[in-house]
């Protein structure tokens, strides 16, 4: 958590609304990529540099306009004059790490969830900005890189619906491929969980207790990002009354809010599996001793009548026969000898060998 908490002290005593980058993944150059698309028509451009033009509403069809890198408060500041949005979106986008959530206004929607990444054995995250409004979508990210390649190429391929419909599908297919990027990361994480599962059990190693504390943090960390999604497409169906998404979209919205469920599900599956991973181990470590115990219990048992038997001989008494016996020596060893192996006997009958 330490990784989410420690951007807020870069943000303590501003007024609401300033605008200040508190993320920690800045890139030399801000990413501009625009988008436009009709039918039959289809323009993508990369330019240096965020210009009047790149701004000016389309003549038709729909506009997605993709800014990777936040760090340029201008920038920010200026795509929020051109489509008057409110000082606090704008801070909210700057701000990297908000809580999924939908605000609805009767000009835009703002949406703003996590994008979560595998990297090595720790989970990345990084939010992902969405504005809607009548004839365009805007994306903001932190850094270039995300999960919306396969929109670019259907969108400049003309695959499927989605340059035959308005920019609430176009926000609808962004929201739907961020939310089933989810389902990649939760299975490696079911993978690395289940794996460690087998070993725990068969070798309750004492290095495993880090990957299994590892693991319960990295599961915390998903659960705090996935679970306000189901709230954020939730307030989207719930709100029927907005222009900006059709009764055709909505429908669609409905198998998103279908998936996050699952995921919700499969990431409280993953959170009891990985407490019952310490249950193993602690299970596994407790069954070790046991055994290591029962087997001392068991020497110490046969050493006991042995000690009995030797400490009697070891007395200094003046008058014992025993001791003037020529056999007395050997025949102590083969009544210890004798008792040992009857009582090594009687275990293994009660199966405590």
């Amino acid at each position: 958590m330490a990784r989410q908490m420690k951007k807020q002290v870069r943000k303590l005593g501003l007024p609401p609304g300033a605008l200040v980058h508190t993320g920690q993944r800045k890139v030399e150059h801000v990413h501009i990529e625009s988008i436009r698309y009709t039918d039959s028509v289809c323009d993508a451009l990369r330019p240096p540099s965020l210009t009047p033009d790149l701004l000016a509403d389309p003549a038709a069809g729909v506009a997605w306009l993709n800014i990777d890198g936040l760090h340029d408060v201008g920038v920010i500041e200026t795509i929020g004059q051109r489509f008057d949005l409110h000082p606090l979106v704008l801070e909210d986008i700057l701000h990297t790490d908000q809580r999924a959530k939908v605000e609805l206004d009767d000009r835009y929607i703002y949406a703003v969830l996590q994008m979560l990444r595998p990297e090595n054995d720790y989970i990345q995250s990084e939010q992902i900005s969405l504005i809607l409004t009548d004839r365009w979508v805007l994306t903001f990210q932190e850094a270039p890189g995300d999960v919306f390649d396969p929109i670019r190429d259907r969108i400049r391929q003309n695959k499927g619906r989605i340059r035959k419909l308005g920019p609430d599908y176009l926000f609808y297919t962004l929201l739907d491929a961020l939310v089933d990027s989810y389902f990649l990361t939760l299975e490696k994480i079911g993978d690395r969980i289940e794996a460690l599962q087998e070993e725990v059990a068969r070798n309750p190693d004492p290095d495993f207790l880090n990957l299994i504390h590892h693991l319960k943090r990295e599961t915390l960390f998903i659960r705090r990002a996935i679970w306000p999604v189901r709230e954020l497409v939730n307030n989207l169906l719930r709100e029927d009354d907005s222009p900006l998404i059709t009764p055709a979209t909505r429908t669609f919205l409905k198998d998103v809010y279908d998936h996050i469920v699952q995921i919700v599900d499969i990431v409280e599956t993953y959170r009891e599996m990985t407490a019952g991973l310490l249950d193993i181990y602690l299970t596994g470590i407790s069954n070790r001793m046991n055994a290591v115990m029962k087997v001392l219990t068991i020497i110490a048992t046969i050493f006991i009548p042995l000690t009995f038997i030797a400490g009697v001989y070891g007395m200094n008494f003046q008058h014992m026969p025993e001791l003037s016996w020529r056999w007395g020596y050997p025949a102590v060893w083969i009544v210890m000898g004798v008792a040992a192996i009857i009582m090594l006997i009687l275990f293994k009958r009660k199966r405590w060998l």
